[in-house]
């Protein structure tokens, strides 16, 4: 190769190449409403607004305190979140029994949350007892056993409904398809139990079934979810795109962060046709335990990087870049870990590692 083709090449390897061309006015700060939630969520929501801050990325918060001992979510916090049609949210307590609903079903029911999405993959520097795990769990967020339609038939005697429609298994199954295709996935596996639930989980099936045949290039299988679970635990890299009803969903995002590093180090966000709501991915353990707190110890990282989610759905993808980048240097240093990933530093700390490996 002459000299000049190597002084060519050098050129185009180092060179920074057109990722994002904006329109016009993109880069107007946009209004998010922040809910710091319970527990540890003002602490790790507050752990977001630093590193915003220090990348100066174009968004501004608009805070509220929502708790989830509350009979509903205000109304005022609604209308932000439909004006804006962006919410960061920290972890919202669902008190176990009792008379009192889940403020979390109440925002995806009320916004048409339809798909909730969770990436768990692991991070380089985080051992795991299983490598080259990288999957996306998409779940139907609106109907299924979530659907909170629970009477007492006779005193001792509780009837609780599954309610699923063509339309809703329609929607996710097209929602998980159209993210394999748009990022480059290959296959996508239905969970279901439809050999017990015949009707239901069969008309899930169905759906799935219908919209494979659109994406020819995209892989699709099946899997009962008893033996998905089994499968997850001891081969988790066969899996990529799973797409579930509500609450298999719930359940294998949760399995799956664990086997991938843990729920405090994996993003999600639930999304509809107009509005999203970014948080932990994982529920288990959103709002953390009251030493973590009062030792000011929790991890930022999953909501660091559902973050990073939320800045590529407004369409700020080079702050989305340096923010990942920024976090995943830390996990791979690992120097400065919560105690959840083995280590024994502070929220603060990591924030502060966080925002000195911002480019």
């Amino acid at each position: 190769m002459s000299r000049r083709s190597l002084h060519l090449l050098k050129n185009l390897t180092t060179t920074r190449s057109i990722t994002y061309m904006p329109r016009p006015g993109d880069g107007a700060p946009r209004p998010v409403t922040l809910i710091p939630g319970d527990g540890i969520g003002p602490l790790v929501t507050e752990a977001v607004e630093q590193v915003m801050d220090a990348m100066h990325a174009p968004v501004y918060f608009e805070k509220y305190e929502v708790h989830g001992d509350m009979n509903r979510v205000p109304e005022h916090v609604m209308e932000s979140i439909k004006k804006n049609k962006v919410c960061l949210k920290g972890g919202l307590r669902t008190p176990v029994g009792g008379g009192v609903s889940s403020l979390n079903v109440q925002l995806r029911k009320e916004l048409d949350l339809y798909a909730s999405l969770v990436n768990c993959f692991n991070l380089p520097g985080l051992p795991t007892r299983h490598q080259n795990v990288d999957i996306v769990v998409i779940r139907e967020n609106t109907e299924g056993e979530y659907a909170g339609l629970e009477h007492e038939v006779v005193p001792g005697v509780v009837e609780s409904l599954k309610v699923m429609t063509k339309f809703c298994s329609e929607r996710i199954a097209k929602y998980a398809f159209e993210y394999a295709y748009l990022n480059n996935r290959k296959m996508v596996t239905a969970v279901h139990k439809a050999n017990i639930m015949k009707l239901a989980d069969g008309l899930f099936l169905e759906s799935c079934r219908e919209v494979a045949t659109k994406y020819p290039s995209i892989k699709y299988n099946e899997v009962i979810v008893d033996n998905c679970c089994m499968q997850l635990v001891s081969k988790p890299e066969q899996f990529d795109v799973m797409v579930t009803p509500n609450l298999y969903g719930n359940l294998v995002a949760n399995t799956a962060a664990g086997i991938a590093g843990g729920t405090g180090v994996m993003p999600g966000g639930n999304v509809g046709a107009d509005h999203a709501v970014f948080e932990q991915g994982a529920s288990a353990g959103n709002v953390g335990n009251e030493k973590i707190l009062e030792q000011k110890k929790a991890n930022p990282v999953a909501l660091l990087l559902s973050s990073a989610m939320m800045l590529r759905h407004l369409q700020f993808p080079s702050f989305a870049d340096r923010l990942e980048t920024a976090v995943k240097r830390v996990i791979s240093a690992g120097k400065c870990m919560t105690k959840d990933l083995g280590g024994h530093s502070t929220t603060q700390e990591v924030v502060n590692a966080v925002i000195s490996n911002l480019e």
